[in-house]
């Protein structure tokens, strides 16, 4: 993701100023992942992928890919992220509205971690483990076959509250234009 990034931005002739303003984001958190020195949560990656003018497929290094059908086999998956503990497992398409991934929350999220807010409506479905939701001012704690599904402009965030890893399929759907 790191190189793509950079690539992104520089083929799109963009200064990280520019990608700042764009995105919303601050140029120091932009280098910073350009220099593989952080991840982005799904909400910064979705917002940068909109300012390159780009899809989350081709931000994270997936071809372009026009097949109705798509397929991706669990030894061909995303990789996770070892800073966000997230996986893109599907959506890889470039005309897709649909994005799946495998969220691992951490006990440390809770203290710091900005709340994430992106175009779009998401669902979240726990496999293992307890999660605490905060979505606005509400706080929800959530156990393995719950599922929420809310408005994802509102400030959100998970963070893992059992002594057990927690794990979530996150399913997020943005508008098409």
């Amino acid at each position: 993701m790191t190189l793509n990034l950079k690539f992104l931005r520089v083929q799109s002739g963009m200064t990280l100023e520019q990608l700042a303003a764009d995105s919303g984001l601050t140029r120091s958190y932009l280098s910073k992942l350009e220099r593989g020195l952080s991840s982005p949560s799904i909400g910064s990656a979705l917002k940068i992928a909109a300012a390159l003018g780009t899809t989350l497929d081709r931000f994270y290094g997936q071809p372009d890919d026009h097949d109705p059908i798509t397929i991706v086999r669990a030894k061909n998956g995303k990789a996770g992220d070892v800073d966000t503990h997230l996986s893109l497992v599907a959506g890889l398409a470039p005309d897709r509205t649909m994005r799946a991934f495998i969220v691992r929350p951490t006990k440390t999220a809770k203290r710091g971690r900005i709340m994430s807010h992106h175009e779009g409506e998401e669902i979240l479905f726990i496999l293992s483990g307890r999660i605490e939701l905060v979505i606005g001012k509400r706080k929800e704690t959530l156990k393995p076959g719950d599922c929420v599904q809310f408005d994802s402009t509102i400030p959100h965030k998970l963070t893992q509250v059992s002594s057990e890893p927690a794990s979530a399929l996150v399913v997020i759907a943005t508008k098409t234009n």
